[in-house]
């Protein structure tokens, strides 16, 4: 392995800033995790590793024919996954005041909607796209990596994104269980539809 300590430990102080700045996945997980606990929102995250592994591959093999061709690709991803959360969120509008464990129509039903709600809004973050490729270049010399630095890179920049995002419902999880009152509960559902339809908004405008 030809990485050395120090650019691994930068490159980690790297995503750990890309973390803590707020953007579509906060937002998604802060939604899933407020109607449904942290049983909904694990498989978002679950989910955002997928693009978290994708986009650093991409980066370190330079395939601008894939970037060319997969920009047509994301352009409909985004469209589609920004329709999918604008109908999420008004449906769970609308349902504000139903109960989060029998009204099923709060959140989309089961870990796979979940996952792939993750993965679309993942591939659709500017914010991810920008970093992976245009600044993860600059911590690693990519002409020189090994396939066991590929592997290193890699796995760093699922498992950080991924152990944030996680802690990050198990946050929201605790508070949403302080909102037990029938006001405070469809407060948080409205809060969490205005929420998803901005991933929507912000999904299709970026």
């Amino acid at each position: 392995m030809t990485l050395s300590a120090g650019s691994l430990l930068f490159y980690s102080g790297a995503l750990l800033v890309l973390f803590f700045t707020p953007g579509p996945v906060w937002v998604a997980l802060t939604a899933r995790t407020l109607t449904g606990g942290f049983a909904a929102a694990w498989p978002l995250a679950v989910g955002v590793v997928l693009g978290d592994a994708l986009w650093p591959l991409v980066a370190i093999f330079g395939l601008g024919w894939v970037l060319s061709v997969f920009n047509g690709f994301m352009i409909l991803m985004r469209l589609v996954a920004a329709a999918t959360f604008a109908v999420m969120g008004l449906l769970l509008f609308r349902n504000a005041g139903q109960g989060i464990v029998t009204d099923s129509r709060l959140t989309p039903p089961g870990r796979l909607a979940g996952f792939m709600a993750g993965v679309a809004v993942i591939l659709g973050n500017p914010k991810a796209i920008l970093f992976y490729m245009g600044v993860l270049p600059g911590f690693f010399d990519l002409s020189r990596v090994t396939a066991a630095d590929i592997a290193v890179i890699v796995l760093v920049s699922m498992l950080i994104p991924l152990i944030g995002n996680l802690g990050f419902a198990l946050f929201i999880d605790r508070a949403r269980r302080l909102l037990a009152s029938p006001i405070a509960l469809r407060r948080t559902n409205r809060v969490a539809g205005v929420l998803l339809m901005l991933v929507g908004v912000v999904i299709a405008l970026s």
